[in-house]
């Protein structure tokens, strides 16, 4: 009754079409997350998303909640969650996908969530790393715990977003570095929000081989085809 009466003076609308939120709902309608592009990679290892990495990095899971595609609701969403300061949907959609991912999973097999992180200045002006929040999202539902600082970004990029696949590599070739030994002998799942071509994971993984990581996995809100 309240929520109703509050409702009408401060009305809340979902991020991804803009339409009023039910009392149900939290930031996005069920309508877009009903229709939002779902890869279904946890269905099948040789999906798009571990093929971006054949021949470079050996991951035990390549996986990816939706499809991104450009001017799609995937893009204005993670625009919601990287410009717009809304931090809690990257929470809600780890949520969400730890969930599902429980189904295929009879244990689930990752020792530590490792976060992209973005380099200080960058996480500063911002406020939080989205990649971070996916993950506790993730965490929450696992009970596993989040390394957030163990992997570094020492210099700082230009965006990515313009980029062609070898300037992306050459953008964040040797930026990473690792910060404890947290994770030696560790099966870790890397998160990011996107994967585009997956030069800044295979930076990431490459640093986390090279620390003593026993195995690696890969997951992000979204991947592109």
């Amino acid at each position: 009754m309240i929520d109703d009466f509050i409702s009408l003076f401060f009305p809340r609308y979902c991020l991804g079409c803009s339409g009023s939120l039910a009392r149900d709902e939290q930031q996005v309608c069920i309508h877009c997350l009903t229709s939002v592009p779902k890869t279904k990679s946890h269905e099948e290892e040789t999906n798009f998303v571990a093929q971006k990495f054949y021949g470079k990095v050996d991951f035990q899971h390549a996986l990816a909640y939706y499809t991104f595609q450009q001017d799609g609701i995937v893009q204005k969403l993670l625009h919601q969650i990287k410009y717009s300061h809304q931090p809690q949907l990257a929470f809600e959609l780890g949520e969400r996908y730890a969930i599902e991912l429980s189904k295929k999973f009879e244990a689930i097999p990752f020792d530590l969530i490792i976060p992209v992180p973005l380099h200080f200045k960058k996480r500063k002006i911002r406020g939080y790393n989205q990649s971070e929040m996916f993950a506790d999202g993730l965490a929450s539902r696992w009970n596993i715990p989040v390394k957030a600082k163990a992997l570094e970004r020492k210099i700082f990029t230009t965006t990515q977003t313009s980029k062609t696949r070898i300037e992306r590599w050459k953008n964040v070739e040797s930026i990473f570095t690792i910060k404890d030994d947290s994770v030696l002998d560790q099966h870790i799942l890397l998160v990011d929000d996107v994967i585009t071509t997956g030069a800044t994971i295979e930076a990431c993984a490459n640093s986390l081989i090279e620390k003593g990581a026993k195995t690696l996995s890969v997951a992000a809100i979204a991947a592109a085809k």
